[in-house]
């Protein structure tokens, strides 16, 4: 019998690159992670997507307000060998402050020797620039209409760059240096199956509603039921992240909920859509607009000309989707098949 790890190596082999001469896809990673860990897993996507030619990282912003979370990103973006990738935090935001065995204790263990098991060149969220000024910095150094933004926590540090103005990176208003350098916005947030409020929205409820009204690009919104739909299984974090004998990601998994357990694939499907837009995974509804009410509950207007879609899925397409995000989630690092 085939080792799981030998299987991995064999299914990821079997996936088609980027097309020849492909440029990478610009991309900003929004998060709030700490919260939840399919944040987690799809920035370890994310990380194999840049393996694979299709996309590269430029930024990671945080927005859950804990001294932990940098440090979390700044080690997985190290095991995967990309520590030059810059992660800015929310600041003074006092947005859920609260602990997270999920990233405290992949970022504080230690070998016998005193050094870390994941190694990071951040201590503390605090000693990460600000995120709206790393946003400001990081899209201004692109290309005009390339960036893709993936934001799967709260709508606080772009609500934030709309009310930004110019600076030293670029002379830009924030919401003008959106509209010149973003192609998509692809988010996890709402709910569009059922009218309730969906926790990314409702922890920052004036800062979604803000960037449904004003943010100037398109937007395309992977609604609660979307990752309700497709379970990320316990099997593959048991079976595929062994490649090495202390993997972040599943370390963060193993400590959020006692195992086993199958999780909603909510932040992969938003990051998917992102890189792959054009793959089929997912359907789109028609265009519109939506607004978020004093609740936190999202409410989708159909318009011809609207900005707003949001994602739907199929029992096929929910196949489809879920071999692919377990074995970009699970994909190792360059070098470490």
């Amino acid at each position: 019998m085939m080792k799981p790890v030998l299987v991995l190596a064999a299914a990821l082999a079997a996936l088609p690159p980027a097309a020849p001469g492909a440029t990478p896809v610009p991309a900003v990673f929004d998060t709030d992670i700490g919260n939840d860990v399919d944040d987690a897993l799809a920035l370890a996507m994310l990380h194999a997507l840049e393996s694979r030619g299709e996309c590269r990282l430029i930024a990671v912003t945080i927005t859950k307000d804990n001294p932990w979370s940098a440090p979390y990103i700044d080690l997985v973006n190290t095991f995967y060998g990309r520590a030059r990738i810059p992660v800015g935090m929310v600041k003074a935001s006092g947005i859920t402050p609260q602990a997270s065995p999920m990233i405290e204790v992949p970022a504080g263990r230690k070998r016998a020797d005193g050094s870390f098991v994941y190694p990071r060149r951040i201590a503390s969220g605090a000693e990460a620039p600000e995120a709206v000024a790393l946003l400001r910095r990081a899209l201004a150094a692109e290309r005009d209409n390339t960036v893709a933004v993936v934001q799967v926590g709260f709508s606080t540090n772009l609500a934030r760059l709309l009310d930004s103005g110019p600076d030293g990176w670029s002379p830009l208003a924030g919401r003008d240096l959106a509209m010149r350098k973003v192609r998509l916005l692809s988010m996890m947030a709402g709910n569009f199956a059922d009218p309730k409020p969906e926790f990314n929205v409702q922890t920052d409820i004036p800062s979604a509603q803000k960037l449904f009204r004003e943010w100037p690009t398109p937007i395309v919104v992977s609604g609660y039921e979307i990752g309700a739909s497709i379970l990320f299984p316990a099997s593959s974090i048991e079976n595929d992240f062994g490649y090495v004998p202390d993997h972040p990601i599943a370390e963060a998994y193993r400590n959020y909920m006692k195992m086993p357990y199958d999780r909603p694939t909510w932040d992969l499907t938003a990051a998917l859509y992102a890189i792959r837009p054009g793959r089929g995974y997912f359907s789109l509804s028609a265009p519109g607009t939506v607004a978020v009410d004093a609740r936190g509950i999202t409410r989708f207007t159909q318009e011809p000309n609207g900005r707003h879609r949001y994602l739907m899925v199929n029992d096929a397409q929910r196949s489809r989707a879920l071999e692919v995000m377990i074995l970009l989630a699970s994909q190792p690092p360059p070098g470490g098949e």
